[in-house]
């Protein structure tokens, strides 16, 4: 999430009420989590295993919970505890809008666009023109949806990412900043879920279709004309390229790719990144022939068993 203007490493550290490790006076221009840092922004680290990783990271400004000296060109703010600091920034420059009416006056919406009864459009959400939205749809806040878009009944865009930091007593929640932004041409079934960012954007490539009962996790981001069955289900951080087809049921882990023009056979689960151009199935997704011919093998194995019994005896 980029600031709406640049605010100082000072000024932040008063938020948060941590310390500067560097020069107060540079300017942040944004807030992300560690997959989408981009040079000015602030990002946080609380584990020492990825001291390394936010460091040497595209982000210029980082809360730490380990005092170091600050890398050249860079700030540090110096916290106890990196990730409630980290949400005590979203909170006070991505606060929660209560929303009045079931259609915000900041929503801006394109000619010929239809939206139906009983439709949530939030704070400043953007729909292109002629999209049809049907009955019972919610647009959560910042949602970007381009031209000739069709969502139907029931569906959520732009629910909270499903992120928590384990603490003794149970769960922190990660907020939410991101953006859920759906391309043009593209068909959304009934009672599907897209979840937003973290602090980027989830996106849907344009021409996709997706059938009902789908849920999309926070920054996926999915390529042109695919194509996904009712049931998929794809965890965040995932990259899907141009021309996928997942059937139905299909379940995704998350931060890994599937290649251009990959398709994968229903129920199949998809564990660590695919090549393009070679249809899958199975769980965990093998090359569909071969595990085709070794489910074949395995129904044979009561009469292989009886022929070396028989053998042997």
């Amino acid at each position: 999430m980029k600031f709406k203007n640049p605010v100082s490493l000072g000024e932040l550290a008063s938020i948060t009420n941590t310390r500067v490790i560097g020069n107060p006076a540079a300017m942040v221009g944004g807030i992300n989590e560690i997959h989408m840092v981009e040079k000015n922004d602030i990002t946080f680290v609380d584990h020492p295993k990825y001291y390394d990783k936010a460091l040497n990271s595209a982000a210029t400004f980082v809360i730490i919970n380990k005092e170091v000296p600050a890398p050249e060109g860079k700030g540090l703010l110096f916290s106890d505890d990196p990730f409630r600091d980290y949400v005590a920034i979203v909170k006070k420059f991505r606060p929660f809008e209560p929303s009045q009416i079931p259609v915000s006056k900041s929503a801006q919406i394109g000619e010929g666009t239809i939206i139906q009864p009983n439709v949530f459009v939030g704070n400043h959400v953007t729909i292109g023109k002629n999209c049809i939205i049907h009955a019972g749809v919610s647009i959560y806040d910042h949602c970007v949806i381009g031209d000739d878009v069709i969502i139907h009944s029931n569906t959520v865009i732009g629910a909270d990412a499903f992120y928590f930091k384990r603490r003794p007593e149970g769960y922190d929640k990660m907020v939410s900043c991101g953006r859920v932004i759906i391309h043009d041409r593209v068909e959304i079934g009934a009672s599907c879920t897209i979840d937003k960012g973290v602090s980027g954007d989830t996106q849907i490539g344009v021409g996709t279709k997706l059938d009902n009962h789908i849920h999309v996790g926070h920054d996926t981001v999915i390529g042109r004309n695919c194509l996904f069955a009712a049931q998929v289900g794809i965890a965040g951080v995932v990259v899907v390229e141009d021309d996928v087809i997942l059937w139905g049921q299909v379940g995704v882990q998350k931060d890994l790719v599937i290649g251009k023009g990959a398709v994968v056979l229903g129920q199949s689960g998809i564990a660590k990144s695919l090549e393009g151009g070679i249809t899958y199935f199975g769980s965990p997704v093998r090359e569909a022939r071969e595990k085709m011919k070794e489910l074949a093998m395995v129904k044979r194995l009561p009469e292989l068993i009886k022929i070396l019994d028989e053998t042997n005896s």
